[in-house]
Parts: structure tokens; sequence; C-alpha cells
């Protein structure tokens, strides 16, 4: 009898085999000039006509189309048209994950709790449907990051057009990610208890045990030990500062506590990750110079003595409090990635200027992830990783992309769903 499972997986291997990604782009062979263009450069400036011009895979030229200086290469038309930095999409699991309810197309989460060996980048999927369809929204760069455990593992930075991890690769293993403990959990109703939060009677013990492990990593990577432990020899970039230290922390005490423990344990480049309640402790995380990367915009309250709208306004009181703030959408569905410059939008709705909630997304993002010499920004000397868009790229109907470069490649725009669209899109009208 034929083993139905078999069938399964051939059918599966089949599929994907049959609708793989847009061949990427080869490496530019000539300059190109935009001319004409708004230039939004992604460090709160912007330029209304300007001249873009890129070669081998460089800004060569980023000022007024005014400016007495011979166009080269290729010459994009783009009055009426609006440049902008590629986006970028920090602690997502993109690549990892490609169907959900098919554990063998899901290397996110690894077995064990404290992994920060486990690199993410081995297991990233360049050919992923997934990752392909956020190009067409702007979004051209991704930090890829493990998930589950308490510390998941080490992210890396990649560009989403690439035949595999190798050539995606733009900062390998940046960093770790810590799951820090909650004070409060969710109650389990089917077991009895009370719904909404109860006190989590084990946090002191996690703490505890985190604590522990960063001390004796700390000790071993000291010690110069000759005895091979993975998971601790892993750590090393975190206490030569080679590596950041992401905490994915939302409640008051737990950002205080797990940005301490960090520091007290020799950790100076931390992140914090989420921080829904880092208005709270705003000068705390000045006095720390901590970065935050915001949840998504797009949710409810957590609590309902909250106002309505502190999902929605929270990167603008962090802004506003004198740190540095990017987006991030870690706690949403992979596919949602792509709804990331329409929650900068958001932030815009909710009074911050709209070249300040574009840095949340291109020249912040950037410096968080420590990538700002080369992406993030419009400016001579870094990668011409831009796209070119016939409205607001910021706004769900203005996002209409026309042109998008990587490292200066002429990258395709196709996704599964543009070609599912070209092929149905006359069945049932006018041809």
């Amino acid at each position: 009898m034929k083993n139905p499972i078999y069938g399964f997986v051939l059918a599966l291997v089949t599929f994907f085999m049959g609708t793989a990604q847009q061949t990427p782009a080869p490496k530019q062979q000539e300059a190109i000039s935009i001319d004409g263009v708004t230039a939004h450069l992604g460090n709160g400036k912007v330029i209304e006509n300007a001249l873009i011009m890129f070669e081998d895979g460089k800004l060569t030229f980023v000022g007024n189309a005014m400016t007495k200086i011979a166009r080269r290469g290729t010459v994009i038309k783009g009055k009426g048209r609006h440049v902008y930095p590629g986006f970028i999409a920090p602690n997502k699991s993109l690549g990892l994950v490609e169907v959900d309810a098919v554990r063998a197309t899901s290397d996110q989460d690894e077995i064990g709790e404290m992994i920060p060996h486990v690199r993410s980048l081995i297991a990233y999927n360049a050919e992923s449907q997934v990752v392909e369809s956020m190009r067409p929204n702007g979004i051209l760069i991704g930090q890829i990051t493990p998930q589950g455990g308490r510390i998941s593992g080490t992210s890396s930075i990649v560009q989403f057009d690439a035949w595999n991890w190798e050539d995606a690769a733009v900062k390998v293993d940046d960093g770790i990610h810590l799951n820090w403990p909650n004070t409060f959990r969710k109650g389990r109703w089917w077991m009895g208890e009370p719904r909404g939060y109860q006190p989590n009677k084990k946090y002191a013990e996690q703490l505890k045990e985190v604590e522990t492990f960063l001390q004796h990593a700390a000790a071993y990577n000291k010690s110069g030990s000759t005895q091979l432990n993975p998971a601790f020899a892993a750590m090393k970039g975190l206490y030569d500062g080679s590596q950041k230290l992401y905490i994915k922390a939302d409640g008051e005490k737990e950002i205080i506590d797990g940005i301490t423990m960090a520091k007290e344990n020799g950790i100076e480049q931390v992140v914090l990750v989420g921080g829904y309640h880092a208005f709270k402790v705003t000068d705390f995380l000045k006095k720390h110079n901590i970065p935050v990367l915001v949840q998504r915009t797009h949710s409810l309250p957590t609590f309902d003595d909250e106002d309505y709208d502190l999902p929605y306004k929270l990167p603008k009181l962090l802004t506003d409090a004198g740190l540095l703030v990017g987006l991030q959408n870690g706690d949403a569905a992979n596919f949602q990635t792509r709804n990331l410059p329409f929650y900068a939008g958001q932030v815009v709705a909710q009074g911050m200027d709209k070249e300040q909630a574009l840095q949340l997304i291109t020249g912040n993002n950037a410096q968080i992830l420590g990538m700002q010499d080369s992406y993030g920004t419009l400016e001579v000397g870094k990668s011409a990783t831009l796209f070119i868009a016939d409205g607001d790229a910021l706004d769900m109907k203005g996002n209409q992309i026309t042109k998008a470069f990587i490292d200066g490649r002429d990258i395709s725009l196709e996704t599964h769903q543009t070609e599912l669209w070209k092929r149905y899109k006359g069945k049932y009208g006018p041809k």
C-alpha cells in the first residue's frame, strides 16, 4: 500500500518547486541615474527635486537635480515619483517558516531553553514565497530571528533577493535574543484558574536561571577554557562588544530587571524589544542608552485601564522622550510583516512628522541593528538599496512601487500573489 505521508510530502515539494521565487537579479552592470524625483533620505530630510546616482551597488550622488552634473548610465525620469531607502524589518522569523501547519517547513524554534548557539542564518530559506512578498511593499532587508525558549538563539541580517543564505547575508550573527520572564501570566481557565492575568509565582526562580547562565557564560569566556561549551562560547560577542543582546520585555519591572542584569554581567550593547510599558521608564532607558524596537502599532491595549490608542502612539511617546526608536512586528504573523510601512504611517496619524516616522523603519532601524554605515539612509557611499514609488510609501493607497534595487541590482517585484493575479484577473471579467 502506498504510504500516504510520502505522497503528501512529495506533493508539497512539487508545489514549492513549481512556485519558486523569481531569479535573483544580477550584479549592477552600468550606472543608474534617477532624475527629478522626491527623495526621502531616511534621516528626516527630503530633497524635493532630487538627482540620485549609483554605480557598482553604491550611491555616488544624492542631491539637487539642478546641480550641474552629468547623468551617468541609464536615466530614469522621476518627476512625480518618490524614492525611499529600503525598509528594514527587525526581529522576524522570515524564511524560517513557510507553512505554519506543516512542521517540516518550520525552523524558527529549536528544542531547549538556553540555546544561543542556534544560528538562524543557516536555516534561512532565501527562496521563501513569504520573503519575496515583502519586496513589493519596499521591505528589502530583515533581521532573521529565532523564536521560543528563554534564550532563543542568534539572529543575522539578510537582504531579500538571493539564491541562498550565503548570498543573502548582510551581517552574520549580529545578536542574541533573550525572552525575559513575565511577572504576570494569563490564567489557564481550562485548568480552573480565573481568567485574566495572574502573578507568576516562578518569576524569581526564572530570573535566577537567567542570571546563573549569564554568569557562567561570562566566566567561561573570560577563562579561555579549552573544553568546548557551544552555548557559552556563542555568548562571547556579548562580552567583547561585537554582538548585541536583544531583550524582549514589555512590563515596567521586566524592563528594569532585564537591563539591570545585563549591565551587571558586563553586557554593554542592549536593545529592548517590545517595550509596551517603556514609556513609564524612559529616564531609566536614557540613562543606560537603550534603544527600543517597539511592537506593532496595529494592536489593542493590553489592560482595560489603558488609553485606547496606547499602541498607536507608543513610538511617538518614546521618541518625544529622547529615545532611539525603531519599529518591529515580531509578535505578528510573518505575512503581516509587509504592513511594516503602514505601522509607521499610523504613527503619523498620532502627530509624528512623516519623515520622522519614516526613520522608524529606515535610519533608526539600521542604527539599532548596527548597520547604519551601509544601509538605512540615502547617502553617498552607502549601499544603493532603495525603491521608487508612485505615491506615499507609508500609505496603503500610495504604496505603489515601480522599481526596487538591492545593492544596485534591479530586483524583480513579482511574487506568487502577482502571478496569480495576472493569471486570474480576466477569468470573471472582460479580457
